[in-house]
């Protein structure tokens, strides 16, 4: 089974985010805009369970989240991402290593820089254009987020929540 984990943003930023993301994201339509906590790895059913309650228990130690978008950016000229920016927190990367120190999927391909991606897989050029636009103009976002999910991936490549998990003290 195909696993992930992430942040969903609210509705408002979410629907931001698909304005840009139909247009410039193939995997617009398979999961909804988020913050990668970990990126897709396989796991049984057993390791499942043991992960979801694992998860619960890394849940109950961190307070909600406050996402703070000021920006556009890029991971240009690694490859032609274009993102929101969510700007680092001390509680949002600990709870990534968290999730992290548990050793689910080996170790990341990349370091943690907590974005929402709005396109990806764009040729040179559509890529010049389209953050040449976009990194003039201010974001500004600001929202708590008090949950983070654990996701699989279905047979047609599409996400879905296998479990919720609330942030903070129940």
């Amino acid at each position: 089974m195909k696993l992930g984990i992430v942040v969903f943003p609210g509705k408002a930023l979410q629907d931001l985010a698909n304005s840009y993301r139909k247009r410039y994201d193939p995997h617009y339509s398979l999961i909804p805009p988020h913050i990668t906590l970990k990126s897709p790895f396989e796991a049984s059913e057993s390791e499942v369970k043991e992960l979801a309650i694992q998860l619960e228990g890394i849940s109950k130690r961190f307070a909600p989240l406050l996402l703070r978008i000021p920006k556009f950016s890029s991971f240009h000229p690694v490859n032609n991402v274009i993102y929101f920016k969510v700007e680092p927190t001390v509680e949002m990367t600990d709870l990534y290593e968290a999730i992290d120190s548990l050793g689910y999927g080996g170790t990341a391909e990349y370091s943690f820089v907590p974005h929402i991606t709005l396109g990806q897989r764009l040729s040179d050029d559509e890529y010049s254009d389209v953050f040449g636009s976009l990194k003039m103009q201010k974001v500004n976002h600001e929202e708590m987020v008090d949950r983070f999910h654990l996701l699989y991936q279905l047979e047609n490549g599409s996400w879905t929540v296998y479990e919720t998990f609330r942030l903070g003290k129940e």
